[in-house]
């Protein structure tokens, strides 16, 4: 990993008429702490720092050397976090955290997955489900992301942490046993059975009611017959 620079100047003083002026002139507030020095408060161009890390492959992981005035300069930060505008997106802030190059630190690491596995031929989906790890190394040696091919996994087949493959002097600090990425089947959502239409159901309902009086209906009339009949034979 080559080490790229980043001039700063020295921020004097706080505040939102200070962040302003700074924003008006083309800068940005940023602060430098870390490796057990007194924190100081600095501008930096924006645009330098994204063209810089968009170039490297590292990313956020991308050692800087800052230039600028006396106490910064020589420093060595990684860019521990960026703010920006939540609406057109633009850096406002940064957090950058000094490194001693001789000691070692924990740093989080993109996972890139490459191949298709065999499963996935076979109808299986991939499931990528932990992006980046964690791991512990000297600054010098962090890697710009683990290389995964998965051409070889079968239909229930799965990578864990604990078998990536990792650089020389670099330790796992994610938990061993989580799955990276597994070829799982699809899964199959059953449909319901359609419910019966109310209106078939209510024609239904009515056809029987139907039913039910025309037979009262004819049973009267032929209850009223047997009357007449049986007074005809009394008289």
């Amino acid at each position: 990993m080559n080490e790229i620079t980043l001039v700063v100047e020295e921020r004097d003083g706080t505040g939102k008429s200070v962040t302003r002026k700074l924003r008006m002139n083309g800068r940005v507030p940023a602060v430098v702490y870390g490796h057990g020095k007194e924190s100081l408060n600095l501008s930096f161009d924006p645009a330098t720092l994204e063209r810089l890390l968009h170039d490297s492959d590292a990313g956020l992981n991308t050692l800087i050397g800052l230039k600028g005035f006396g106490a910064v300069s020589g420093r060595t930060v990684l860019v521990k976090e960026l703010q920006r505008d939540p609406v057109r997106g633009n850096v406002i802030h940064a957090d950058l955290f000094e490194v001693d190059l001789t000691e070692r630190i924990v740093v989080s690491v993109p996972v890139h997955v490459s191949g298709t596995a065999e499963g996935v031929t076979a109808g299986g989906l991939l499931d990528h489900s932990l992006r980046e790890v964690e791991l512990e190394c000297l600054p010098n040696a962090i890697p710009d992301a683990i290389a995964l091919d998965v051409s070889a996994l079968n239909l229930g087949d799965s990578v864990h942490a604990r078998e990536l493959q990792l650089g020389d002097g670099v330790e796992l600090r994610t938990q061993g046993d989580l799955a990276v990425v597994s070829v799982v089947m699809p899964t199959v959502v059953e449909e319901e059975p359609a419910l019966a239409d109310e209106g078939e159901e209510g024609a239904e309902v009515d056809g029987e009611a139907a039913e039910g009086a025309d037979g009262e209906e004819a049973s009267d009339k032929s209850g009223q017959e047997a009357d007449k009949a049986s007074g005809s034979k009394e008289s």
